[in-house]
């Protein structure tokens, strides 16, 4: 039975892509099959990072079958080489993020307990945001990344990001999701993964 990160790997060398076997050496240098997805909200835990991305990938697999099963037009607008590789890497940009670390919780009977646990360092790496930095991050290690895969990887947060947005960022995201359908099919795999697989 495979690994989590040899099905990872799998999934990412069978798009072929130009620039995939550098992006999975810098994943491994990064720490990114160890991170946790979280620090406290969905599988906050070491190789969850890892774990989150092969659940988003399924769910876009899903996805993508369901819509092209209704709407086989679609098909040349999400080809599965971006389907893979939007879904897999979405995330790359919480790889140097995490630091573990001893914190502190409440427990049922009103005693403090500490426990091993995950903060966030943002003055890591690149602290260029969430979406916007996966894509610098993979386009820096030399991986073709299609217009398409870029407004997808960029806009997978959607509702979190929003509120934080000017009008123009929400301008941007519209017109993203009215360019290519990719965009919509990775934040709805996204939310599906985080809200559905990882309860």
């Amino acid at each position: 039975m495979s690994t989590n990160k040899e099905k990872f790997i799998n999934a990412l060398s069978r798009t072929g892509r130009e620039g995939i076997d550098k992006v999975l050496r810098r994943l491994e240098d990064s720490g990114f099959y160890e991170a946790p997805a979280s620090t406290k909200f969905h599988l906050s835990r070491k190789g969850g990072l890892l774990e989150h991305s092969l659940n988003v990938y399924e769910a876009a697999l899903g996805l993508w079958e369901q819509a092209i099963r209704i709407r086989p037009d679609l098909e040349e607008a999400l080809p599965l080489d971006s389907v893979a590789i939007c879904s897999l890497l979405h995330d790359t940009c919480k790889a140097d993020i995490y630091v573990e670390s001893v914190l502190s919780r409440k427990k049922p009977d009103g005693y403090w307990e500490k426990y091993l646990g995950y903060t966030t360092d943002y003055n890591a790496g690149l602290p260029l945001g969430h979406g916007e930095k996966s894509v610098i991050m993979l386009l820096s290690w030399g991986l073709e990344l299609k217009p398409d895969e870029m407004m997808a990887i960029r806009w997978h947060m959607t509702a979190w990001d929003l509120p934080m947005q000017s009008p123009e960022h929400k301008e941007s995201l519209n017109a993203a999701k009215a360019r290519t359908p990719l965009v919509s099919l990775i934040q709805l795999a996204d939310g599906i993964a985080t809200g559905l697989f990882e309860r």
